[in-house]
């Protein structure tokens, strides 16, 4: 929970109230704690993924369920909802409202890992020179918003699988689908099935420290592993970034790189998962 403290908050000249490590949780009593409301404009401008204010009098959301199409069960169970909103379950955040996010509670995202083996000219796997452990690839896109590396990945739609957004979101970020022809969309969809029906393994499903947390709403995700071994079925899918994604590229993972929110968590998770090379380091007791 550190990333949810930045000040100024994203896209705005907003500054956090201050929260001191010892005052992050709820549970420790701050009479003098006086937060900055802050919802932004475009949040406010009621698109079709917003809520309504919480003061709306034909606003009446159903927290800790599901809310007709939207889901606003947490991924971390029940969350307490204190005079009508919903308290952030990772602590203080210096900030009320709802930010750049749009629900009330928990909004949820889906980040896809798609990840391969790193291979040379001949085809054969390369390992690390330290190591020893063969080096695993992932697609990453580098996000317009902040600039920062990122796994691809975003909003589930309300109603959608997150299976469907996972699959969805790869498509427009890392592959342009958005601006394919009708012919090209139907190949790339093929593709995709073949990647996405394929055995996966789920990394991560909960909070995410997220620079656009409030103490009203925040982010929270399930990140899922698609591996293709051979890395034959990514051969047919050229990369091209596209809707929130400014590039994308293949990246060598390793505990170096810096990316956004706590996606390098969830690359760690992968690498022990498949033995492959995160640190050079000796592992911390």
């Amino acid at each position: 929970h550190s990333r949810a403290l930045t000040s100024p908050y994203p896209g705005s000249q907003v500054r956090r109230c201050p929260v001191p490590e010892d005052r992050l949780g709820w549970r420790v009593a701050w009479q003098d704690y006086e937060p900055v409301e802050y919802t932004a404009a475009a949040v406010l401008a009621r698109p079709r993924w917003a809520d309504p204010h919480i003061s709306d009098k034909d606003f009446s959301p159903k927290f800790n369920e599901r809310d007709g199409e939207v889901e606003r069960k947490s991924l971390n169970g029940l969350y307490v909802v204190e005079n009508g909103r919903p308290r952030n379950p990772a602590g203080r955040t210096g900030l009320t409202g709802r930010g750049l996010l749009g629900r009330w509670g928990p909004n949820h995202a889906a980040d896809p890992v798609v990840t391969r083996w790193k291979r040379d000219g001949s085809g054969n796997k390369v390992a690390h020179p330290v190591t020893g452990k063969n080096i695993l690839q992932f697609v990453a896109i580098k996000r317009k918003d902040c600039g920062e590396w990122a796994i691809p990945g975003g909003m589930v739609d309300p109603g959608e699988k997150i299976s469907a957004t996972l699959k969805r979101e790869f498509g427009e970020e890392a592959l342009n689908a958005l601006e394919k022809s009708p012919e090209e969309k139907a190949e790339l969809e093929k593709q995709l099935h073949k990647l996405f029906s394929q055995e996966h393994f789920v990394v991560y499903r909960g909070y995410v420290d997220d620079p656009r947390n409030t103490d009203n709403a925040w982010m929270e995700t399930e990140a899922v592993n698609y591996h293709d071994e051979t890395g034959e079925t990514m051969d047919q899918l050229p990369l091209e970034a596209g809707d929130d994604a400014g590039a994308v590229k293949w990246v060598d993972i390793t505990e170096k790189l810096k990316l956004y929110a706590n996606h390098s968590y969830f690359l760690k998770l992968v690498t022990e998962k498949w033995g492959a090379h995160w640190s050079e380091g000796p592992a911390p007791e």
